[in-house]
């Protein structure tokens, strides 16, 4: 049971979680403003703006850094897994979301006379736009170093 204290007692793991859920919180800031409603689902939801992702990503690699050094082993394991997470968010997971639009318009118009047809439709928004990405690693490294007094 001790262990799950010293995980409770890890810093750096806190604030790249704390990164993550301002990231995805700030999502319904940007849905208020885009579409002038309160979207509550944005919060349980992938893709839009900012990548939650990549705040948490970026703020590990941060704390990381900070923490064991820039030279370090662990910094460099962080920094190769939030390049992958990132590249993954703008560049795999986006086309995946394009896919599913088409699919989904395919869909829409083949079946628009045939109404047995009732498949659930695919997941659009998975993924990120490069500027997504690049919001949510710009606050996850922020937020690690406004954070850095607490390691």
């Amino acid at each position: 049971m001790q262990d799950f204290g010293d995980i409770l007692d890890n810093s750096v793991l806190l604030v790249a979680v704390i990164a993550c859920l301002i990231a995805q919180a700030s999502k319904l800031v940007v849905e208020l403003i885009k579409n002038r409603k309160l979207d509550m689902r944005v919060l349980v939801t992938t893709g839009g703006m900012p990548s939650a992702h990549s705040a948490l990503v970026t703020a590990l690699a941060t704390g990381i850094g900070q923490t064991a050094g820039w030279a370090s082993t662990e910094f460099a394991i962080a920094t190769i897994f939030a390049i992958i997470v990132m590249y993954d968010a703008a560049g795999v997971r986006q086309a995946a979301g394009k896919q599913a639009r088409i699919l989904n318009q395919m869909i829409d118009e083949l079946f628009h006379e045939n109404k047995e047809f009732n498949e659930d439709r695919l997941k659009e928004l998975l993924g990120h736009t490069p500027f997504q990405v690049i919001v949510g690693s710009v606050l996850g490294v922020t937020i690690s170093w406004l954070a850095s007094p607490a390691y």
